[in-house]
């Protein structure tokens, strides 16, 4: 499978965030009215530069109300 678009290892952090953004925000359009090929892409597109930030964030800060037993406290 072949995607276009940077790679994300040399996007920016603010360029993979923004990358990110976009994803979330054409998600549902995707899901809803692309081709079964787009959605792959997408779902492949979104998984790269997930992978990235994780790579890059290894510590990032879990929020507790995320989390099973933060949500069953409320």
């Amino acid at each position: 499978m072949t995607t276009d678009g940077v790679e994300p290892q040399v996007l920016s952090d603010e360029d993979l965030i923004r990358e990110l953004r976009h994803l979330g925000e054409t998600r549902l359009d995707a899901l809803r009215h692309a081709s079964d090929q787009a959605l792959d892409e997408h779902t492949h597109r979104t998984r790269q530069l997930e992978t990235e930030y994780l790579r890059r964030n290894p510590g990032r800060e879990i929020d507790p109300e995320r989390m099973r037993a933060g949500a069953r406290a409320r």
